[in-house]
């Protein structure tokens, strides 16, 4: 549902290659667009959002839309009898998380938020390192997500769209701190910078804390030098995740462990955490594993609301 750059050059090019689904069709609100990607990927081109619901024969549906047209074709989808697939962020409050939540849970249907990142096998081997001692016991998290200024009509500068860093940079950043400390974080203190002309937050950052002490520090935006790292320090040392949420599928991802007197570089085997989380999506579809993910949702979108809320909101021109 939707011909976005994130669908064209990465999700529907593995899709393809995956005999657990079969590529039926694709919309757009433009004709043209919904036809010219229907032939570069073999399937028919649609016109408008809900003729692609009214099709009975799909079971599923892909969402690569701005997070703010998100409620209102996640709840069509859902009474359509569809699961979904969504881009992050899922929803632009907690409240609009619920709705979404609760409205697939009555339908029995799965909702699935696009995190693909969790899905790259080096963060596997990070918790495998973490749990056989190599940094000791976990004292802080830091992760870092952010680029250069996005050009000028960019849908992430759009306020109506769901855009800013936080829905966007900031996801990834609350997300991987929930893998590695559970999911009883909260936030503690936050700062987001809103440029005056764009009226969305371009950058921020914030202290999340859970109940047994431990922290972690992250930083995101859009007016950035790039950074795409998380790091984990211990007691007995840290480990430094150097392409944590962009990693190419021909890529070896580079991690650093430090110990006293030691630093290690090691290069970790290349992956696809498209094609992985896709297989995941099509695992929970036939399982009916839903709470899982539906549990997932709600607490990413509570951290975010969270960090929106108790943020020091800074303008500047």
């Amino acid at each position: 549902m939707g011909c976005a750059n994130i669908a064209l050059r990465t999700v529907l090019p593995r899709l393809i290659e995956l005999q657990e689904f079969e590529l039926v069709a694709v919309a757009s609100r433009s004709s043209e667009k919904a036809l010219h990607t229907a032939q570069a990927f073999g399937c028919a081109g649609v016109t408008g959002y809900q003729a692609l619901l009214d099709d009975m024969t799909i079971n599923a549906i892909y969402m690569p839309l701005p997070t703010g047209l998100h409620e209102e074709w996640v709840l069509k989808a859902i009474e359509a009898g569809k699961h979904i697939l969504i881009e992050k962020s899922l929803a632009m409050t907690h409240a609009s998380a619920i709705a979404m939540v609760k409205a697939a849970e009555a339908k029995q249907l799965l909702i699935m938020e696009n995190f693909m990142f969790l899905y790259h096998s080096q963060h596997k081997t990070i918790k495998n390192m973490v749990a056989n001692g190599d940094i000791g016991d976990i004292r802080c998290f830091r992760s870092s997500f952010g680029f250069p200024p996005l050009p000028e009509d960019n849908f992430r500068y759009s306020k109506s769209l769901g855009g800013g860093a936080l829905l966007d940079a900031a996801a990834y950043t609350v997300r991987v701190s929930q893998l590695f400390l559970g999911n009883e974080l909260h936030v503690a203190g936050a700062v987001l910078k809103q440029a005056a002309q764009h009226g969305v937050d371009i950058y921020g950052g914030a202290f999340l804390k859970s109940p047994d002490g431990r922290f972690s520090e992250v930083a995101f935006g859009f007016d950035n030098f790039y950074q795409c790292e998380y790091e984990i320090w211990g007691s007995k040392g840290k480990i430094t995740a150097k392409k944590c949420f962009t990693p190419k599928s021909d890529e070896l991802p580079l991690i650093v462990l430090e110990q006293q007197g030691s630093y290690e570089e090691r290069h970790l085997d290349a992956d696809d955490h498209f094609i992985n989380i896709l297989k995941e999506f099509h695992r929970c579809i036939l399982e009916g594993a839903y709470d899982e993910k539906y549990t997932e949702i709600l607490n990413q979108s509570r951290l975010l609301e969270e960090l929106r809320t108790v943020s020091e909101c800074i303008e500047f021109n």
